[in-house]
């Protein structure tokens, strides 16, 4: 029911390009307006991946003002230094305009920058360091920062620098067949945790293609998408494991070039911004998760839920941010098991 969801939102997050969804064409404060307008059925949350790009982060605070949304702002890191200091300077400028205390849930340096071989480790870890001083200086501390990462890229260097984990994982992206995306998804969760030591893992992106090519043994279709949602969400519900579902809307306007056509299809809602599952999208009633590696089949201990921390895994089409140069901040879908790009 609405009320139900409004109480306790479908989605913990949503990854959101702010783009009109048509055209491609960069956004108003009253183009986001709207697509906040739907989204507010399901969740309270967005994250973006750039402030510069096409500038969108002033129009999206813009319309967050005087609501409850909260959102995670993205700095968009690649091998090209300026394209960082530009986000990092739009950040300051926007941190003395709006009140991020009321809005910003995290900053994120970085998208998948060590993914695609565009930053090291150390590098991210102190583009990282550097926002937290930065921010620390404007009093403004208690905003979390951390980077966005495929799993295998996460090694004790970004721990270290990071004030959680935020990993992606795309089982879609390791060609697995359905049956197996949970259990594939859950397992690089808990290996991220493993050397997490005590900082959170959140899953900064996942999600699967309603439709398109297969990737080996991954089909993408609306099925299989609602399938890898109900099991990877009602799972992360109870390991307590926060999330950001890639993504909000299918983009038309994104190209197919790279070696998949699935890249327009891994929103929840399509191009008319409608809903593609039949409401609720999912439900956990009667849930019962695959059991963890490390128990027995048989068992279902309530302690094991509450081990899960949260984590992330490899994304997919968000690949775009190779196409920064062109101030594409979109992702577009590389064929990796990576996820968004600018």
């Amino acid at each position: 029911s609405a009320t139900a969801m409004a109480a306790s939102p479908m989605f913990n997050a949503l990854s959101y390009n702010p783009k009109q969804i048509k055209t491609g064409a960069c956004p108003t404060v009253d183009s986001v307006t709207d697509d906040l307008k739907v989204l507010e059925q399901y969740t309270n949350q967005v994250r973006i991946y750039s402030l510069k790009d096409c500038n969108q982060g002033e129009p999206v605070l813009r319309a967050m003002e005087n609501t409850t949304w909260k959102i995670q702002l993205g700095l968009w890191v690649s091998n090209v230094e300026s394209v960082y200091e530009a986000d990092r300077t739009e950040l300051l400028r926007l941190a003395g305009i709006f009140d991020f205390t009321k809005q910003v849930s995290a900053i994120i340096v970085g998208n998948e920058a060590i993914y695609r071989g565009e930053q090291t480790q150390t590098q991210i870890a102190e583009k990282v360091e550097d926002i937290k001083a930065t921010m620390a200086k404007i009093g403004l501390d208690s905003i979390p920062i951390t980077t966005s990462e495929t799993w295998p890229s996460i090694d004790q260097t970004l721990v270290d620098a990071v004030d959680y984990i935020n990993m992606h994982a795309f089982p879609f992206w390791e060609g697995v067949p359905i049956e197996d995306a949970q259990d594939t998804m859950f397992q690089h969760i808990y290996d991220i945790q493993k050397i997490a030591g005590s900082k959170r893992v959140v899953v900064g992106e996942t999600g699967w293609p309603s439709d398109g090519g297969n990737f080996e043994l991954s089909a993408p279709t609306l099925p299989n998408e609602q399938r890898f949602m109900k099991e990877f969400i009602c799972r992360a519900d109870l390991e307590q494991i926060e999330y950001v579902w890639f993504s909000a809307f299918d983009e038309a306007w994104k190209p197919t070039t790279n070696a998949s056509d699935v890249e327009a299809h891994w929103g929840i809602l399509d191009g008319n911004k409608n809903p593609k599952l039949s409401l609720p999208m999912y439900d956990c009633t009667g849930f019962v998760p695959n059991s963890r590696p490390d128990e027995p089949s048989d068992s279902s201990d309530a302690s094991d839920e509450l081990s899960g921390l949260e984590s992330e895994d490899h994304s997919e089409d968000h690949s775009d941010a190779s196409n920064v140069e062109s101030k594409d901040s979109e992702s577009s879908g590389a064929m990796s098991l990576t996820g968004a790009n600018i």
